[in-house]
């Protein structure tokens, strides 16, 4: 027999008990249908989060006040990083660029509006540390940073809450009853590790420190984010800046660091990680779909044995061989896989993508993997379900399967 003839048998075969082999097509339609949205899931949660620690780069590190929690109770919030310790951090040959932060929440007003968001106030450096480029004038420089000028750099959605003109390089707004001059307004960014680069006021650091907080620690911030050069060893700087912080706070070789150092090259290699088990286990989870799928195939198949013995015994009486009769089975069982795993690959695809782009607005990813996987299923899957009932079928006795009614 040629392929065409095997495949013509397969299909009135198949065709000849529509509803029973719709059913088990539909077995293998849910159960590829699962695991191809199941890898969309995994692979959009992994860019989703991928992306959010990108836009900061596998350069940033950032150095948090306080010690880590020690079983279960924190000892954070307190004053131990200064801007003297960012300023000496940036000595680093290796630190591109470095910044002290401190944030407060801010209350602004522009007319008769207002707007709650985050007061930032940092160094110049943190353009190049968050990579914020500027849309609309300019960033403030060192020597605002010298004298706490009041000088105010934007997010635009900040700006459009708000309601400032679209050029609102120098208009004023106000925080705390302390007037502030826009100078700059940032490119639209979205959300990063670091929460929103949009709805935030930048100001010098230093007029943070002395008009707005009133802080018994002048001096004090609660990080310091720094930038290292491409070529840096995160590893080796980051030994660096602990022996620096532990010397220059005095602490002693027993005493635990009262800073907690976050490299974001490891963060994001964790979280690849985590990701990556996260799709593993939902890959499984929808893989039960396809064993229930699998199993109701081979079902399929017994029952086709079954219902057609005595025309296995009418093709061994002609001369047919075992392995044809098994080529025979087989060739029907991977035809049912084949079909249900082409229209489960379409379907999954398309919901995946629709729902991702028109319904969340989503970006999905699309990977050959749910390609490669439905083909490999419709092989393997009809092999697994069909080798038994085509073996069966095979040893048949062809006297009595021409006996039987």
């Amino acid at each position: 027999m040629t392929f065409n003839d095997i495949f013509k048998e397969s299909w009135l075969s198949i065709s000849g008990n529509k509803i029973r082999s719709f059913l088990t097509v539909l077995g293998i339609v849910i159960g590829v249908m699962a695991v191809v949205i199941m890898v969309a899931v995994g692979e959009t949660v992994q860019k989703q989060i991928t992306d959010q620690f990108s836009s900061l780069g596998t350069g940033t590190i950032i150095i948090r006040a306080g010690a880590a929690q020690t079983g279960g109770v924190r000892s954070g919030n307190r004053q131990t990083l200064t801007i003297d310790d960012a300023e000496y951090i940036g000595k680093l040959p290796d630190v591109a660029a470095v910044s002290p932060v401190q944030m407060s929440g801010a209350q602004a007003v522009y007319g008769n509006k207002n707007w709650s968001t985050s007061m930032t106030g940092v160094y110049p450096g943190y353009t190049t540390v968050q990579n914020i480029e500027i849309e609309k004038g300019s960033f403030f420089d060192d020597t605002a940073v010298r004298n706490a000028s009041t000088y105010a750099v934007i997010g635009p959605t900040t700006a459009e809450e708000l309601g400032l003109p679209d050029n609102p390089i120098g208009t004023v707004i106000r925080v705390q009853n302390t007037p502030f001059v826009v100078i700059g307004v940032t490119k639209a960014k979205g959300d990063s590790a670091m929460g929103s680069q949009d709805d935030m006021i930048l100001i010098p650091i230093t007029t943070l420190k002395k008009r707005l907080s009133g802080s018994r620690f002048p001096n004090a911030v609660q990080m310091i984010s720094l930038k290292l050069y491409s070529d840096a060893d995160n590893n080796l700087v980051i030994e660096q800046i602990t022996a620096l912080l532990r010397n220059r706070h005095k602490l002693k070789d027993a005493d635990a660091d009262d800073f907690q150092i976050m490299d974001m090259k490891q963060v994001m290699e964790t979280m690849n990680t985590v990701t990556g088990y996260m799709k593993m286990l939902l890959i499984a989870i929808a893989a039960v779909s396809l064993l229930v799928g699998a199993i109701g195939i081979m079902n399929m198949m017994l029952v086709s044995v079954a219902e057609r013995t005595r025309e296995i015994g009418i093709r061994k009486a002609i001369g047919a061989r075992e392995r044809q009769i098994i080529i025979q089975f087989l060739s029907e069982s991977i035809l049912i896989s084949f079909i249900g795993s082409m229209a489960g690959l379409i379907i999954g695809v398309g919901l995946s993508q629709g729902v991702g782009r028109l319904w969340l607005g989503y970006n999905v990813p699309f990977s050959m993997w749910p390609v490669i996987l439905s083909v490999s299923v419709a092989v393997i899957v009809g092999l697994a379900s069909g080798v038994v009932p085509a073996l069966k079928a095979a040893k048949l006795n062809p006297i009595d399967s021409l006996r039987h009614e």
